[in-house]
């Protein structure tokens, strides 16, 4: 049942309705007199419990709570609000001379252009360049650059920053001169916001039969923010199941397929012979031909047309196909200075790309001429 809200006037209003239907004379209620004065009081003390019953009404529904009033709502059914995550990219250490070795230790620091954002070189012992004896990244003689991973210090959207944003070093390395991004930090996520908790649990309810592809997908969604998932069932056999989870990069993490892997456990039904795979992904490679309007510089509306159609192939999601004709429109929308598209080819064809269920489109080289 909805909650009538009531104002002071309206409570006023009512309270002064009843007394003169009650009475059996005529009784002064003008504005300050005395009757008048005890029914205002009585109307303020109403408003204020009015307050404390929608403050309880906002701390008890997960439809109205908000914040910690909400995970603690959602806690009583075993739902935790999804962890903010980092943005992830990579980092290109320079020195003016190749003599000596210069080291990059894991953990080093390095900071954007204002200090706002702090980023951390990463651990990877398989990068090339790693020295466990030394815990960093090694430039050995001759080497002038050095590219390594890192992270955001602090997980969120604020992480995600444009090529050319780090160019701060925290702390002196010796023989270590730049740094800087010539790719960006993305897929930098804020914690789970109150509106998509509420959304995951209302498939938190509908997941409760379990083994369904409902229960299946809320056990996805809630490994990690940001995931894609398609179902196919009956593959590669009769009461299987393929699950093909991406989460944008085109080839997920092993331990992230792992936690797919251990949530599907949880909820597939018994008996039935799964499997949890990367997408399959396509790359294409884009070459186009463009017309330029009266004064326009070529080589920076080209790049600004390149950069376009990257990013629409890139944005493509799990078995969404790429549509040649498509590619056509994001060129004449990166700029207005574009008049004329064609000689348009994906991978030497004018064709669609259709990547298919479990498949996903990327960019290769794109070049406009």
């Amino acid at each position: 049942m909805q909650l009538q809200l009531q104002n002071f006037a309206s409570l006023v209003g009512v309270a002064t309705a009843a007394v003169q239907g009650a009475a059996r004379q005529l009784v002064d209620l003008t504005v300050g007199s005395t009757l008048r004065a005890v029914l205002e009081a009585s109307a303020s003390i109403a408003l204020w419990v009015q307050w404390l019953i929608v403050q309880v009404l906002q701390m008890t529904r997960a439809g109205t709570s908000v914040g910690s009033d909400l995970d603690s709502w959602m806690a009583d059914f075993g739902v935790v609000r999804l962890p903010a995550l980092s943005a992830v990219g990579v980092l290109t250490f320079g020195r003016l001379a190749g003599g000596g070795t210069a080291l990059v230790p894991g953990g080093t620091l390095v900071r954007t252009a204002d200090g706002s954002q702090v980023f951390v070189v990463a651990v990877d012992i398989g990068h090339v360049a790693w020295s466990p004896a030394q815990g960093g990244y090694a430039m050995a003689p001759g080497v002038v650059s050095l590219v390594v991973p890192a992270a955001a210090q602090v997980a969120g959207v604020a992480g995600n920053v444009q090529p050319g944003a780090v160019t701060l070093i925290a702390a002196a390395l010796p023989g270590v001169d730049s740094v800087t991004n010539l790719g960006p930090f993305a897929d930098g996520r804020d914690g789970e916001s109150d509106a998509g908790l509420r959304r995951r649990f209302g498939r938190f309810l509908d997941s409760r039969s379990r083994a369904t592809p409902v229960a299946l997908g809320y056990a996805i969604d809630g490994v990690q923010q940001g995931l894609q998932h398609v179902l196919q069932e009956n593959v590669p056999v009769s009461g299987g199941f393929v699950v093909t989870v991406d989460d944008g990069s085109g080839v997920p993490s092993r331990s992230l397929l792992d936690a797919v892997r251990a949530a599907v456990e949880a909820v597939r039904p018994v008996g039935a012979m799964y499997a949890v795979m990367a997408p399959v992904v396509t790359t294409v490679d884009v070459t186009v031909s463009v017309g330029l309007a009266a004064g326009a510089v070529g080589g920076a509306v080209r790049t600004e047309v390149a950069a376009a159609i990257s990013s629409y192939i890139g944005g493509l999601g799990l078995g969404t196909p790429l549509s040649w004709s498509r590619l056509i429109q994001v060129s004449y929308g990166a700029t207005a200075l574009v008049t004329d598209v064609n000689g348009l080819l994906i991978n030497g064809a004018a064709v669609d790309v259709v990547p298919g269920a479990a498949g996903m489109v990327k960019p290769g080289s794109v070049v406009v001429t």
